[in-house]
């Protein structure tokens, strides 16, 4: 790689280690630290909001599966417009207009004020296992990046760089810096798709007439895919936006129901079409370009997610391929330092809050940063272990939806608020789909593990709600 790149690379990672010391020297308590002072404007809020949920990871997870599936790869994102929007109608004005929650710092903290402490202190633990599985899917995204455009540069090496500075800023920073980062970060990857990786990937393969003449016409077809992967995609997908730790602190760090609203509107349409389309459209190139000859890889060897990042250093000259590795280094940065926070949130509010009050804010605020360092470090070690980025991060969304999803739902949306059943629907959903994931079993009609813990979840809610009932009937009688 060409020093101009490196230079550019260096000096936006050093940028954003600035910007954590900055913002690091502004938090006066933990409402600036975990929900940004709770008065960011819509564009703020929605830009992060889908810089956090598709960023690095999907960027990659896409191109990857627009290099094996074509445009159809794009009905993954779909779904998260129809969480966004579905969320921003039903979950946001209850929950950002309940006063209850208005000092909340952490979506845990609506299963204690909604069941118990101990429902909330499950819900937490599921929570931070799952987001620490998505930093560390991020973290893998950025080093597959980084590997693939630096010849010299293992992916373990790069594991470790992208760790260190996702993990120092984030921990530096707080939500109000990753919020505030998120915005510049996504125009950023945006500018990068839109003026540098498309239009010359476009041209480099030969333009239209020879990117069809190289490709099947399954890859331009949106039914290049089975019912089962739209169907997995959304029991996965849309429900995170109803048990998203990430999503919750947004809420609380928006300054009223119409603004959180139109911050998720803004979300979901960047979503899709947008992010969707030109993810899957790189991928569909590095394909062209595969097939061409242009990229020496070896796909028995070699992950169809390090297609995009191979196309990209072959392509571009010195100097806009570290524009364009900033800005995929950007949609990383975005997401793992979102995730960990919602990780560190988890732990130092659900987990120890009880146990650790101290009196001057200034503490807390060290507390809440040495909680963020720790669970970097075990993100970064996780990540040293696993090697395909969507399915950590879907494996993560799985393990969280299908323990969280179904009581959440009974208790912000029902009166049949029972701490028993909750807690037994949380671990028996969430044991559920960890327990198939790993087992690796050809499931009923192909689908995913996630749906049998959903529909295992709601089971074990309805059973313990009835049997206590009729527990309760009988002691009256």
């Amino acid at each position: 790689m060409h020093y101009i790149d490196l230079g550019i690379f260096v000096g936006y990672m050093l940028l954003m280690l600035g910007v954590g010391y900055y913002f690091m020297r502004q938090n006066k308590n933990q409402d600036d630290y975990y929900v940004g002072g709770r008065d960011i404007g819509s564009w703020h809020i929605g830009l992060s909001v889908v810089a956090t949920d598709v960023g690095g990871g999907f960027s990659v997870g896409l191109g990857g599966l627009g290099f094996v599936m074509g445009l159809s790869g794009s009905w993954m994102l779909f779904t998260g417009l129809l969480g966004a929007w579905l969320a921003a109608v039903v979950l946001i004005p209850r929950v950002k207009s309940d006063p209850a929650f208005a000092d909340f710092y952490t979506f845990p903290q609506i299963f204690n004020h909604l069941f118990n402490r101990h429902v909330a202190l499950v819900a937490a633990v599921i929570s931070l296992i799952g987001y620490l599985g998505f930093t560390s899917s991020q973290l893998l995204a950025g080093a597959k990046l980084a590997s693939g455009t630096f010849v010299s540069l293992g992916l373990q090496e790069a594991l470790v760089l992208m760790g260190v500075i996702a993990v120092v800023y984030t921990v530096l920073g707080g939500l109000k810096a990753v919020i505030y980062t998120d915005t510049v970060q996504w125009i950023i990857l945006m500018l990068g798709f839109i003026l540098i990786g498309l239009p010359v990937a476009y041209f480099h393969v030969g333009g239209w007439d020879s990117i069809r003449a190289t490709l099947p016409d399954s890859y331009f077809s949106f039914s290049n895919l089975r019912w089962q992967d739209l169907a997995n995609w959304g029991i996965t997908i849309i429900p995170i936006w109803f048990i998203g730790m990430t999503l919750y602190q947004r809420i609380f760090a928006s300054r009223d129901v119409k603004s959180a609203k139109k911050a998720w509107f803004i979300a979901g349409f960047f979503e899709w079409p947008i992010m969707a389309f030109m993810g899957v459209s790189l991928g569909l190139l590095s394909k062209v370009a595969f097939e061409q000859g242009l990229l020496i890889i070896d796909l028995d060897v070699m992950d169809p997610e390090m297609g995009l990042p191979i196309l990209l250093r072959t392509i571009l000259p010195p100097g806009i391929l570290g524009l364009m590795m900033a800005a995929y280094f950007s949609a990383v940065l975005s997401t793992a330092d979102s995730c960990l926070m919602a990780a560190s949130g988890n732990l130092s509010t659900d987990v120890f809050g009880s146990w650790l009050r101290p009196k001057k804010e200034n503490t807390q605020i060290r507390y809440s940063q040495l909680f963020t360092l720790l669970l970097g470090i075990f993100a970064l070690m996780l990540a040293l272990q696993m090697t395909n980025v969507l399915d950590l991060m879907l494996y993560s969304y799985a393990f969280m939806v299908s323990g969280l999803l179904v009581p959440i739902l009974f208790g912000l949306f029902t009166k049949y608020r029972n701490p028993q059943a909750a807690i037994t629907a949380m671990i028996a959903g969430g044991g559920v789909t960890a327990l198939l994931g790993m087992m690796d079993l050809e499931l009923f009609l192909d689908l995913d593990p996630n749906f049998f813990g959903v529909f295992t979840s709601l089971a074990m809610y309805l059973l313990v709600s009835v049997v206590y009932k009729i527990k309760n009937q009988n002691k009256i009688n």
